[in-house]
């Protein structure tokens, strides 16, 4: 093969949706398996040390790992935001027939999730923080399964899920700005909203080179830091107001989007996952084990996941609200409401942010390990069952849920 191919095949894979999932995977892992050894300290104070800018008495500092959760997973939400942005304006939810039934599907699997959570931690202030850390479905993780299952699950099923995670990341986005946001710095929140209008105009004028937009983003992150939000949020912002129309064939907003997904996906959430799902089994006690945020966390996410988005569909469905998409029958909706347990990246990430102190960090990461992986698995024998048989096919009569 030459080097052009090899190139090529490279690029190919990059680009597929499995890649992110498997990288994510292997990142994941090397980082359980170094927290477990003697360079498990090595690596935390790798992502101790202070990076920054200086200039005169005016500093600019974070630790590493504070660089890799809130600028490195800024582009994470940019990229987010343009997908959320293109499925509104001319995909699954371009419309509201076909966005209602993911999106009332998403809003139940979150607060069932969260209700869930608040139960066992209603009698503790501190561990109720983190009611919303089992509310969002990993999507990278959830297509990566319904690509291990190959062909035998229908196009519908990848669809719905797809829509339903969208909706599920704005929910979640919303959520960190409401409830994960610190005192306000209100002259660098007015400058961050300042630089927003300003790359509005730049597209309302027809600038179309990304590099302005770019730049801005950058300003806008570091304002959103100094206003006391969480700068992650400066990605959704920007995502919104980059010129999506096309003009000579080309869409700004697309070709952002084609440029960052083989970067965030195998760059970026695997950096992340080596920074934050490091797990020390040392350090998990029956009585950490035991604390609320543990329980909260797994039944959220393995019972309340699939409760909320199947009893919401169904609730929905029966009373003419919406209909299932094609090729969703009620058994598939089950298989595919059991994958939306998968939290794992954005359920970590709001850990991080629920106890920014790491009080309670080894019980996060264990019970959203926990709680994906019986997701995942869950699903996988739940579709494969229900697509069993060589000949399976998806009946015309039951596109409609009949």
């Amino acid at each position: 093969m030459t080097l052009s191919r090899r190139a090529a095949a490279v690029l190919a894979f990059l680009r597929g949706g499995a890649a992110g999932g498997v990288v994510l995977a292997l990142a994941t892992l090397a980082a359980l398996v170094v927290a477990n050894t003697p360079y498990g300290e090595v690596a935390r104070g790798w992502l101790a040390v202070p990076l920054g800018i200086m200039a005169g008495d005016a500093a600019f500092v974070r630790p590493l790992g504070t660089w890799v959760n809130d600028a490195l997973m800024a582009l994470f939400f940019l990229l987010v935001g343009l997908e959320i942005r293109r499925e509104l304006v001319e995909g699954q939810l371009a419309s509201v027939r076909r966005a209602a039934a993911p999106g009332l599907a998403a809003l139940g699997g979150m607060a069932m999730p969260a209700a869930i959570y608040a139960a066992f931690a209603w009698r503790n202030p501190a561990a109720l923080r983190g009611w919303a850390i089992p509310v969002a479905t990993d999507i990278v993780f959830s297509l990566l399964v319904l690509r291990m299952l190959g062909r035998r699950v229908p196009a519908g099923v990848r669809v719905f899920v797809t829509a339903l995670a969208i909706i599920d990341d704005l929910a979640a986005i919303a959520v960190i700005a409401l409830c994960y946001t610190a005192a306000l710095d209100v002259p660098a929140l007015v400058a961050a909203a300042g630089v927003w209008l300003g790359l509005l105009v730049l597209n309302g004028v027809g600038v179309r080179a990304l590099a302005p937009f770019m730049l801005g983003f950058v300003a806008l992150w570091a304002c959103l830091a100094r206003a006391g939000v969480h700068p992650t949020l400066a990605g959704v912002a920007v995502a919104f107001v980059v010129p999506l129309r096309e003009r000579d064939g080309t869409s700004p907003a697309r070709l952002l989007e084609q440029g960052l997904g083989p970067w965030v996906a195998c760059c970026v959430l695997p950096l992340f996952a080596f920074a934050n799902a490091g797990l020390r089994f040392g350090s998990l006690s029956l009585a950490a084990l035991t604390d609320p945020v543990v329980p909260g966390i797994v039944l959220g996410l393995c019972i309340g996941k699939p409760l909320g988005v199947f009893g919401t569909t169904w609730l929905a469905v029966r009373l003419r609200l919406v209909r299932l998409p094609a090729q969703l029958t009620w058994r598939l909706l089950g298989g595919g409401a059991v994958l939306c347990g998968i939290g794992f990246t954005m359920s970590l990430f709001i850990g991080t942010l629920a106890f920014p102190d790491g009080a309670r960090a080894a019980e996060v990461k264990a019970a959203v390990f926990f709680a994906s992986l019986l997701s995942a698995t869950a699903a996988v024998v739940v579709l494969r069952w229900m697509t069993r048989g060589p000949g399976y096919s998806v009946s015309p009569s039951l596109r409609n849920g009949e």
